[in-house]
Protein backbone atom coordinates (compact mmCIF):
# COMPACT_ATOMS: atom_id res chain seq x y z
CA UNK A 1 0.00 0.00 0.00
CA UNK A 2 1.42 3.45 -0.81
CA UNK A 3 -1.52 5.78 1.38
CA UNK A 4 -4.63 5.12 3.21
CA UNK A 5 -6.87 7.70 2.88
CA UNK A 6 -9.03 9.12 5.99
CA UNK A 7 -12.29 10.61 5.37
CA UNK A 8 -13.86 12.73 8.15
CA UNK A 9 -17.41 14.50 8.15
CA UNK A 10 -18.75 16.33 11.12
CA UNK A 11 -21.46 18.76 12.35
CA UNK A 12 -18.82 19.94 15.19
CA UNK A 13 -15.81 21.98 14.18
CA UNK A 14 -13.77 21.65 17.31
CA UNK A 15 -14.82 17.63 18.10
CA UNK A 16 -14.05 16.79 13.84
CA UNK A 17 -10.30 18.84 14.38
CA UNK A 18 -9.89 16.67 17.95
CA UNK A 19 -10.47 13.34 15.96
CA UNK A 20 -8.23 14.35 13.56
CA UNK A 21 -5.28 15.69 15.61
CA UNK A 22 -6.03 11.91 17.45
CA UNK A 23 -5.75 10.24 14.31
CA UNK A 24 -2.54 11.58 13.30
CA UNK A 25 -0.70 11.36 16.26
CA UNK A 26 -1.95 7.40 16.46
CA UNK A 27 -0.37 7.13 12.96
CA UNK A 28 2.86 9.41 13.54
CA UNK A 29 3.70 7.34 16.27
CA UNK A 30 3.11 3.90 14.96
CA UNK A 31 5.92 5.19 12.27
CA UNK A 32 4.10 6.34 9.21
CA UNK A 33 4.08 9.82 7.91
CA UNK A 34 1.18 12.49 7.72
CA UNK A 35 0.17 14.73 5.16
CA UNK A 36 -3.18 16.71 6.33
CA UNK A 37 -5.98 17.43 7.95
CA UNK A 38 -6.96 18.94 4.63
CA UNK A 39 -9.94 21.09 5.00
CA UNK A 40 -12.95 20.56 2.57
CA UNK A 41 -15.55 22.79 1.60
CA UNK A 42 -18.43 23.02 4.17
CA UNK A 43 -21.73 21.59 2.88
CA UNK A 44 -24.63 23.76 3.98
CA UNK A 45 -28.03 22.14 4.02
CA UNK A 46 -31.17 24.77 4.78
CA UNK A 47 -34.44 24.04 5.30
CA UNK A 48 -37.53 26.28 5.15
CA UNK A 49 -40.89 25.21 7.39
CA UNK A 50 -44.07 26.73 7.65
CA UNK A 51 -44.43 27.07 11.22
CA UNK A 52 -48.75 28.16 10.78
CA UNK A 53 -49.79 25.14 9.04
CA UNK A 54 -53.02 26.57 7.48
CA UNK A 55 -53.05 30.34 6.93
CA UNK A 56 -50.11 32.35 7.30
CA UNK A 57 -48.14 31.81 4.21
CA UNK A 58 -45.20 34.30 5.23
CA UNK A 59 -44.26 32.86 9.06
CA UNK A 60 -41.24 30.38 8.14
CA UNK A 61 -38.84 29.12 10.26
CA UNK A 62 -35.18 28.42 8.47
CA UNK A 63 -32.72 25.76 9.46
CA UNK A 64 -29.53 25.02 7.97
CA UNK A 65 -27.24 21.98 8.43
CA UNK A 66 -23.26 22.24 8.08
CA UNK A 67 -21.40 19.34 7.47
CA UNK A 68 -17.29 19.90 7.58
CA UNK A 69 -14.79 17.49 6.05
CA UNK A 70 -11.20 16.88 6.61
CA UNK A 71 -8.87 14.75 4.78
CA UNK A 72 -5.65 13.07 5.83
CA UNK A 73 -3.03 10.67 3.94
CA UNK A 74 -1.27 8.21 6.16
CA UNK A 75 2.08 7.84 3.20
CA UNK A 76 3.73 4.70 4.00
CA UNK A 77 1.85 2.63 6.70
CA UNK A 78 2.71 0.30 8.25
CA UNK A 79 1.12 -2.82 9.99
CA UNK A 80 0.98 -1.39 13.65
CA UNK A 81 -0.44 1.47 11.54
CA UNK A 82 -3.92 -0.21 10.60
CA UNK A 83 -3.95 -1.69 13.88
CA UNK A 84 -3.88 1.82 15.54
CA UNK A 85 -6.57 2.98 12.94
CA UNK A 86 -8.86 0.12 13.88
CA UNK A 87 -9.15 0.16 17.70
CA UNK A 88 -8.88 3.90 17.75
CA UNK A 89 -11.92 5.56 19.50
CA UNK A 90 -13.39 8.37 18.36
CA UNK A 91 -16.35 10.56 19.52
CA UNK A 92 -19.52 10.59 18.46
CA UNK A 93 -20.69 12.89 16.12
CA UNK A 94 -17.63 11.91 13.90
CA UNK A 95 -17.89 9.81 10.73
CA UNK A 96 -14.97 7.83 9.60
CA UNK A 97 -14.19 6.62 6.16
CA UNK A 98 -10.76 4.61 5.26
CA UNK A 99 -9.64 3.85 2.08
Amino acid sequence: MDRIRVKLKGFDVQVLDKSAQQIISSAVSSGAKTSGPIPLPTKIKRYTVNTSPHVNKRAMESFEMRIHKRIIDILSPTSKTIDALTHLQLPVGVGIEIK
